[in-house]
Protein backbone atom coordinates (compact mmCIF):
# COMPACT_ATOMS: atom_id res chain seq x y z
CA UNK A 1 0.00 0.00 0.00
CA UNK A 2 2.74 2.25 1.19
CA UNK A 3 4.66 1.99 -2.56
CA UNK A 4 1.87 2.32 -4.22
CA UNK A 5 1.15 5.85 -2.64
CA UNK A 6 5.11 6.57 -2.99
CA UNK A 7 4.48 5.57 -6.98
CA UNK A 8 1.52 7.41 -7.55
CA UNK A 9 3.05 10.76 -5.77
CA UNK A 10 5.81 10.38 -8.03
CA UNK A 11 3.65 10.41 -10.75
CA UNK A 12 1.56 13.52 -9.33
CA UNK A 13 4.84 15.22 -9.28
CA UNK A 14 6.10 14.84 -12.46
CA UNK A 15 3.26 14.97 -14.00
CA UNK A 16 3.05 18.71 -12.00
CA UNK A 17 6.33 19.55 -13.36
CA UNK A 18 5.61 18.86 -17.00
CA UNK A 19 2.73 20.78 -16.79
CA UNK A 20 4.56 23.52 -15.33
CA UNK A 21 6.90 23.70 -18.13
CA UNK A 22 4.29 23.30 -20.76
CA UNK A 23 1.94 26.17 -19.16
CA UNK A 24 5.25 28.28 -18.77
CA UNK A 25 6.41 27.88 -22.35
CA UNK A 26 9.79 27.39 -21.24
CA UNK A 27 12.07 25.72 -23.90
CA UNK A 28 15.37 24.27 -22.71
CA UNK A 29 16.32 23.44 -26.08
CA UNK A 30 15.99 26.96 -27.17
CA UNK A 31 18.46 27.94 -23.88
CA UNK A 32 20.75 25.63 -24.76
CA UNK A 33 21.47 26.58 -28.52
CA UNK A 34 24.96 27.64 -29.67
CA UNK A 35 24.42 31.34 -30.46
CA UNK A 36 22.55 31.67 -26.81
CA UNK A 37 25.27 29.61 -25.18
CA UNK A 38 27.92 32.38 -26.93
CA UNK A 39 26.07 35.47 -25.93
CA UNK A 40 25.52 34.10 -22.38
CA UNK A 41 29.29 33.39 -22.09
CA UNK A 42 30.37 36.60 -23.55
CA UNK A 43 28.07 38.87 -21.37
CA UNK A 44 29.57 36.76 -18.15
CA UNK A 45 32.76 37.35 -19.62
CA UNK A 46 32.33 41.14 -18.83
CA UNK A 47 32.33 40.61 -15.44
CA UNK A 48 35.57 39.03 -15.18
CA UNK A 49 37.20 42.98 -15.39
CA UNK A 50 36.27 44.29 -12.18
CA UNK A 51 36.11 47.89 -12.54
CA UNK A 52 38.65 48.78 -9.56
CA UNK A 53 39.49 52.77 -9.99
CA UNK A 54 39.77 54.62 -6.41
CA UNK A 55 36.44 56.62 -8.00
CA UNK A 56 34.36 53.87 -8.33
CA UNK A 57 36.01 52.10 -5.15
CA UNK A 58 34.95 55.32 -2.94
CA UNK A 59 31.63 55.02 -4.32
CA UNK A 60 31.24 51.43 -3.27
CA UNK A 61 32.59 52.34 0.22
CA UNK A 62 30.24 54.83 0.71
CA UNK A 63 27.32 52.36 -0.59
CA UNK A 64 27.99 49.68 1.89
CA UNK A 65 28.30 51.80 4.70
CA UNK A 66 24.67 52.64 3.96
CA UNK A 67 23.67 49.56 2.95
CA UNK A 68 24.89 48.63 7.07
CA UNK A 69 23.51 51.46 8.23
CA UNK A 70 19.88 50.59 6.45
CA UNK A 71 19.97 47.04 8.22
CA UNK A 72 21.18 47.77 11.21
CA UNK A 73 18.76 50.58 12.16
CA UNK A 74 15.51 48.94 10.44
CA UNK A 75 16.49 45.65 12.88
CA UNK A 76 17.12 47.67 15.97
CA UNK A 77 13.57 49.56 15.43
CA UNK A 78 12.32 46.11 14.59
CA UNK A 79 13.37 45.00 17.65
CA UNK A 80 11.97 47.56 19.55
CA UNK A 81 8.75 47.47 18.31
CA UNK A 82 8.55 43.48 17.82
CA UNK A 83 9.06 43.15 21.53
CA UNK A 84 6.43 45.87 22.30
CA UNK A 85 3.91 44.06 20.23
CA UNK A 86 5.10 40.73 21.55
CA UNK A 87 3.90 41.28 24.66
CA UNK A 88 0.19 41.62 24.30
CA UNK A 89 0.57 38.61 21.31
CA UNK A 90 2.03 36.92 24.24
CA UNK A 91 -1.14 37.27 26.26
CA UNK A 92 -0.08 39.18 28.46
CA UNK A 93 -3.02 42.02 28.71
CA UNK A 94 -5.72 39.78 27.71
CA UNK A 95 -7.44 37.89 24.71
CA UNK A 96 -8.59 41.50 22.87
CA UNK A 97 -4.79 43.24 22.91
CA UNK A 98 -3.22 39.32 21.64
CA UNK A 99 -5.81 39.03 19.11
CA UNK A 100 -5.27 43.38 18.06
CA UNK A 101 -1.19 42.98 17.97
CA UNK A 102 -0.80 39.55 16.44
CA UNK A 103 -3.37 40.79 13.64
CA UNK A 104 -0.87 43.46 13.35
CA UNK A 105 2.17 41.44 13.35
CA UNK A 106 0.86 38.67 11.07
CA UNK A 107 0.34 42.07 8.15
CA UNK A 108 3.45 43.67 8.85
CA UNK A 109 4.99 39.98 8.03
CA UNK A 110 2.66 38.98 5.29
CA UNK A 111 4.13 42.09 3.16
CA UNK A 112 7.51 41.31 1.47
CA UNK A 113 10.22 44.01 1.89
CA UNK A 114 10.08 44.61 -1.76
CA UNK A 115 6.45 45.37 -1.72
CA UNK A 116 7.14 47.75 1.64
CA UNK A 117 9.82 49.25 0.05
CA UNK A 118 8.38 50.02 -3.22
CA UNK A 119 5.46 51.55 -1.29
CA UNK A 120 7.75 53.71 1.31
CA UNK A 121 9.67 55.17 -2.13
CA UNK A 122 6.37 56.22 -3.14
CA UNK A 123 5.98 57.87 0.74
CA UNK A 124 9.12 59.14 1.43
CA UNK A 125 10.99 59.19 -1.44
CA UNK A 126 13.85 57.65 -3.21
CA UNK A 127 16.66 57.02 -0.39
CA UNK A 128 18.15 55.11 2.47
CA UNK A 129 15.03 56.23 4.16
CA UNK A 130 12.59 53.77 2.13
CA UNK A 131 14.35 51.27 2.77
CA UNK A 132 15.06 51.46 6.76
CA UNK A 133 11.56 51.83 7.03
CA UNK A 134 10.70 48.94 4.65
CA UNK A 135 13.13 46.39 6.49
CA UNK A 136 11.92 47.54 9.81
CA UNK A 137 8.33 47.20 9.06
CA UNK A 138 8.60 43.73 7.54
CA UNK A 139 10.44 42.36 10.63
CA UNK A 140 8.59 43.82 13.32
CA UNK A 141 6.25 41.16 12.17
CA UNK A 142 8.68 38.39 11.70
CA UNK A 143 10.54 39.43 15.67
CA UNK A 144 7.32 40.52 16.80
CA UNK A 145 6.38 36.67 16.10
CA UNK A 146 9.36 34.99 17.57
CA UNK A 147 8.97 37.37 20.62
CA UNK A 148 6.03 36.47 21.37
CA UNK A 149 6.37 32.62 20.96
CA UNK A 150 9.71 32.80 23.35
CA UNK A 151 7.30 34.48 25.67
CA UNK A 152 5.14 32.14 26.10
CA UNK A 153 7.99 29.51 26.62
CA UNK A 154 9.22 31.31 29.42
CA UNK A 155 8.78 30.02 32.66
CA UNK A 156 6.86 32.50 34.78
CA UNK A 157 7.98 31.66 38.51
CA UNK A 158 10.90 34.19 38.39
CA UNK A 159 8.68 37.07 37.46
CA UNK A 160 5.59 35.70 39.93
CA UNK A 161 8.77 35.39 42.78
CA UNK A 162 9.20 39.02 42.51
CA UNK A 163 5.44 40.06 42.40
CA UNK A 164 4.76 38.14 45.34
CA UNK A 165 7.54 40.54 46.91
CA UNK A 166 6.06 43.22 46.16
CA UNK A 167 7.68 44.33 42.80
CA UNK A 168 5.48 45.86 40.21
CA UNK A 169 4.77 44.16 36.67
CA UNK A 170 7.69 46.20 35.11
CA UNK A 171 10.31 45.19 37.37
CA UNK A 172 9.16 41.68 37.51
CA UNK A 173 9.72 41.82 33.57
CA UNK A 174 13.09 43.42 33.50
CA UNK A 175 14.30 41.20 36.40
CA UNK A 176 12.26 37.64 36.36
CA UNK A 177 11.85 37.31 32.71
CA UNK A 178 14.03 39.25 30.49
CA UNK A 179 17.81 37.98 31.69
CA UNK A 180 16.45 34.20 31.14
CA UNK A 181 14.55 35.68 27.58
CA UNK A 182 17.77 37.41 26.46
CA UNK A 183 20.44 34.97 24.62
CA UNK A 184 16.98 33.91 22.94
CA UNK A 185 16.04 37.47 21.57
CA UNK A 186 19.83 38.27 20.85
CA UNK A 187 19.89 35.06 18.34
CA UNK A 188 16.58 36.39 16.87
CA UNK A 189 17.69 39.50 16.54
CA UNK A 190 20.86 38.83 14.89
CA UNK A 191 19.84 36.01 12.46
CA UNK A 192 17.51 38.55 11.18
CA UNK A 193 20.33 41.27 10.96
CA UNK A 194 22.13 38.33 8.72
CA UNK A 195 19.17 38.51 6.89
CA UNK A 196 18.57 42.48 6.31
CA UNK A 197 22.30 43.20 5.21
CA UNK A 198 21.56 40.66 2.38
CA UNK A 199 18.03 41.91 1.79
CA UNK A 200 18.91 45.79 2.05
CA UNK A 201 21.32 45.06 -1.15
CA UNK A 202 18.39 44.03 -2.94
CA UNK A 203 16.11 46.74 -1.97
CA UNK A 204 18.11 49.37 -3.96
CA UNK A 205 16.17 47.62 -6.90
CA UNK A 206 13.05 49.76 -6.28
CA UNK A 207 15.13 52.90 -5.45
CA UNK A 208 15.37 52.59 -1.91
CA UNK A 209 19.53 53.39 -1.81
CA UNK A 210 22.65 50.80 -0.87
CA UNK A 211 24.62 49.00 -2.80
CA UNK A 212 21.51 47.90 -4.78
CA UNK A 213 20.82 50.93 -6.24
CA UNK A 214 24.37 51.22 -7.55
CA UNK A 215 24.26 47.48 -8.92
CA UNK A 216 20.55 48.55 -10.60
CA UNK A 217 22.38 51.68 -12.37
CA UNK A 218 25.11 49.57 -13.84
CA UNK A 219 23.07 46.99 -15.02
CA UNK A 220 20.26 49.91 -16.52
CA UNK A 221 23.62 50.77 -18.44
CA UNK A 222 25.41 47.75 -19.43
CA UNK A 223 28.61 48.86 -17.33
CA UNK A 224 29.33 45.03 -16.40
CA UNK A 225 33.05 45.81 -15.03
CA UNK A 226 31.07 48.12 -12.14
CA UNK A 227 28.36 45.69 -11.55
CA UNK A 228 30.93 43.34 -11.09
CA UNK A 229 32.50 45.10 -8.25
CA UNK A 230 29.75 45.76 -6.96
CA UNK A 231 28.77 42.38 -6.69
CA UNK A 232 32.02 41.20 -5.02
CA UNK A 233 31.81 44.10 -2.27
CA UNK A 234 27.62 42.58 -1.89
CA UNK A 235 30.12 39.05 -1.07
CA UNK A 236 32.67 40.73 0.93
CA UNK A 237 30.00 42.22 2.87
CA UNK A 238 27.58 39.47 3.59
CA UNK A 239 30.43 37.56 4.61
CA UNK A 240 31.74 39.82 7.31
CA UNK A 241 28.34 40.06 8.77
CA UNK A 242 28.07 36.43 8.82
CA UNK A 243 31.35 36.09 10.74
CA UNK A 244 30.51 38.99 13.05
CA UNK A 245 27.13 37.51 13.72
CA UNK A 246 28.10 33.63 14.36
CA UNK A 247 31.43 35.63 16.57
CA UNK A 248 28.91 37.58 18.82
CA UNK A 249 26.66 34.38 19.49
CA UNK A 250 29.53 32.64 20.57
CA UNK A 251 30.50 34.88 22.63
CA UNK A 252 27.01 35.55 24.08
CA UNK A 253 27.07 31.85 24.94
CA UNK A 254 30.20 31.71 26.66
CA UNK A 255 29.53 34.73 28.67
Amino acid sequence: MNRLFNAILLLCIGAAVVASFAYLGIDLGQLGDGDNLNRMGAYAQRFLSPDLSPSHLKAIGHGALETIAMSALGTLLAAVFGLVLALPAAGRFGWPMQSTSRLVLNALRAVPELVWAALMVLAAGLGPNAGTLALALHTTGVLGRLFAEALENTPPEPAEAIRLQGGNAVWAFCYGTLPNLMPQLLAYILYRWENNIRMASVLGFVGAGGLGQMLYVSLSLFQEAQASTVILAMLLLVLAVDSLSSWSRQRWVKA
